[in-house]
């Protein structure tokens, strides 16, 4: 019997703190790339609407509850392409007024399937606009019966996807903001994945900000605490990989690659 496989694009991308127009297009952009190059899943990069060191330049009172227009937008372009699209996006809470860090899980239809709020915020310098979610829930996501989604260093606390691993996921999801560097990713989602039994796939992003440089910074699959697969590009890019949905890992080692 042939492999069932999913093929699954990476928007590894590099937003302009503070340039919400100029970002979102650059998603809209990829996203429909992505569906052209055949892939059904699209997961973005952490903060990818509004870049890393946003905050300073254009404050935060733009962020509102989800959805919001472009949310709504991102929506319909999601069930008109067909693919389920793992976004990253600020929101605020609409009863406490709080803001998060946010990624939310889109389907093919366009219907908003579940969320999950970064619970790993810094609360000095450029994420200190964020309050830090508490909940972890694994929400079904066709073709899988439940995803747990991270965002960046979520993955440094081992609780956090054990957790997800209880209520029954399948595969761990995460958008990333996370440089190369002093304090770059050290083995967090190898040893998550040796913690959990399940794999991962991390969507990281490139291009210079205000105060990191993500240029060499790695979108990374991996499994039973190794690396299947590192990418990297100095320039946006959508990296597509085949998923085997029977032996939970990559079909193939090979990829593709459209550079924006």
């Amino acid at each position: 019997m042939p492999t069932r496989t999913l093929r699954i694009a990476l928007l590894h991308l590099a937003p302009i703190p503070g340039d919400l127009t100029r970002n979102r297009r650059l998603v809209e952009k990829a996203v429909t790339a992505a569906a052209r190059l055949g892939a059904t899943w699209v997961i973005t990069p952490e903060l990818i609407v509004t870049g890393y060191t946003f905050a300073d330049s254009i404050g935060t009172q733009w962020i509102l509850p989800q959805p919001d227009s472009w949310m709504t937008r991102m929506s319909r372009l999601a069930a008109q392409l067909r693919v389920t699209l793992f976004l990253s996006c600020p929101e605020q809470d609409r009863k406490s007024r709080k803001r998060y860090n946010s990624l939310f899980a889109i389907a093919a239809n366009g219907a908003i399937l579940g969320t999950h709020r970064k619970i790993n915020t810094l609360r000095v310098g450029s994420e200190a606009w964020s309050t830090p979610g508490t909940q972890t829930v694994a929400i079904p996501v066709p073709p899988f019966t439940r995803v747990g989604m991270l965002i960046c260093a979520d993955a440094f606390t081992p609780e956090i996807s054990k957790r997800l691993q209880h209520q029954g996921a399948q595969l761990l999801v995460s958008a990333a903001a996370w440089a190369p560097g002093l304090h770059g990713p050290n083995g967090e989602w190898e040893r998550c994945t040796l913690d959990t039994g399940l794999p991962l796939i991390v969507c990281n992003r490139t291009g210079p900000d205000k105060t990191l440089d993500f240029r060499q910074a790695e979108s990374v699959v991996a499994k039973d605490g190794k690396r299947l697969l590192s990418l990297s590009s100095a320039r946006s890019a959508v990296f597509v990989i085949e998923w085997d949905l029977e032996g939970q890992t990559l079909a193939t080692e090979d990829y593709q690659s459209l550079y924006l």
